[in-house]
């Protein structure tokens, strides 16, 4: 079912490079107590972007349209949360390549695991395998119609996902809107055993009660 987020997508043939990683922020290395799955919300962020190179793979529509994308897997700490940490491993072309029609990015697949995947385990696959798992798991809800509805708010998105996905709660649903009102990421939290948890404060965003609109990119 989370595949059904990208739709018509399929795995590029070939090899290519992996980008390199400049590090924007000190190496914390802190406790873990949960997790959040960060899942972009494609046409949102792909308006004024169709014709970037740097975003044609998501953007463009030569590769499939997509709804829902993942844009990393985030280890939590106890009032931060840690981040680049040491790794002896890169991620292999190969690997990068079979997360595509998850996260539609190279540079952002070498990225999370530079900042988010090496402090979680040490080995590049392990991390992107976890993070396959938590999104193959997920089940949808239609946000075509839901973007349709007159007075949308958050606790209306939050109630529809876990009405579509047993065990979720909308306690447990996160939103990032940005300034405008538009729905820009949902924010899925874990605890430390992988089963969903209250988010807290900076993950969970707006009130339920709060107006959003969601783009559908028409």
């Amino acid at each position: 079912m989370a595949q059904a987020q990208a739709y018509q997508c399929q795995i590029p043939r070939g090899s290519f490079s992996v980008p390199a990683v400049q590090r924007d922020g000190p190496a914390r290395q802190v406790p873990i107590t949960g997790y959040t799955l960060s899942l972009s919300w494609s046409p949102e962020y792909c308006r004024g972007r169709e014709r970037r190179a740097g975003d044609s793979r998501q953007c463009s529509g030569r590769s499939g349209r997509f709804g829902f994308v993942v844009h990393g897997l985030w280890p939590e700490g106890r009032g931060t949360w840690p981040q680049w940490c040491p790794a002896s491993r890169q991620p292999s072309s190969a690997e990068l390549a079979r997360n595509l029609c998850m996260t539609p990015s190279v540079g952002l697949l070498a990225r999370e695991w530079a900042k988010h995947g090496s402090c979680m385990t040490q080995r590049p696959e392990s991390y992107f395998k976890v993070t396959r798992i938590l999104w193959s798991s997920l089940r949808w809800p239609d946000f075509d119609r839901i973007a349709r509805s007159d007075a949308l708010t958050a606790g209306d998105i939050r109630e529809a996902f876990a009405q579509a996905n047993r065990y979720w709660k909308p306690e447990h649903i996160g939103l990032a809107v940005n300034d405008r009102g538009w729905v820009e990421e949902m924010r899925l939290c874990y605890g430390k055993d992988f089963m969903p948890a209250k988010c807290g404060k900076q993950r969970y965003g707006p009130a339920d009660s709060e107006p959003v609109k969601v783009w559908r990119g028409l």
